[in-house]
């Protein structure tokens, strides 16, 4: 398929532009910062985001294979899933790329390489990506959940302890003379 060919050709152009395009789904300020830095330790969230679309750009060019595609979706859809994100907004970002490949296969350099059917079957995979990254984001959302409802467990707890509201009801013995019934 040449689309792979060019899109490993093009892989730095077409990536900063979806990164920027990600940032824009961002209020100014925190897309700014995002923007700044490469380096994880002072922009954990934007390497994060970068190393995730690498990822996934890598696998759209190669082999789409699901279980490393999965890991590349979720440093990026772990990130949105914590952040007021809807799973529309959340997942978005999958289908600006197959808007930048539109925009670039409308160039004369793209026309003549590549043809409709290799677009149709590329755009097949982002297709699949969406659905793989819907759910990675419900996996997300369910852990959040989880651990939401453990925390406010683990602080009623805490709270009736601190409390003293809380006893231990003995075991009854086998054979003590109280019935079940």
């Amino acid at each position: 398929m040449q689309v792979s060919k060019l899109l490993k050709q093009e892989q730095d152009a077409i990536l900063n532009q979806w990164f920027r395009m990600i940032l824009e789904t961002y209020n100014p300020e925190t897309a700014s910062r995002l923007l700044k830095g490469k380096n994880q330790f002072s922009n954990p969230v934007g390497h994060t985001l970068r190393q995730g679309l690498e990822g996934v750009y890598g696998e759209l060019a190669g082999e789409l294979r699901p279980e490393k595609m999965r890991t590349y979706l979720d440093l990026i859809i772990r990130v949105r899933a914590v952040q007021e994100f809807s799973p529309a907004q959340a997942i978005a970002f999958v289908f600006l790329l197959k808007n930048i490949i539109r925009e670039k296969s409308k160039k004369e350099a793209w026309t003549n390489l590549i043809s409709q059917d290799d677009l149709l079957e590329f755009e097949q995979k982002i297709d699949e990506l969406a659905l793989l990254a819907f759910n990675v984001y419900s996996d997300c959302r369910e852990k959040l959940y989880e651990l939401r409802v453990n925390e406010v467990k683990n602080r009623s707890f805490r709270l009736l302890q601190r409390a003293n509201l809380l006893a231990e009801i003995p075991e009854l013995e086998e054979g003590s003379g109280e019935s079940d019934a």
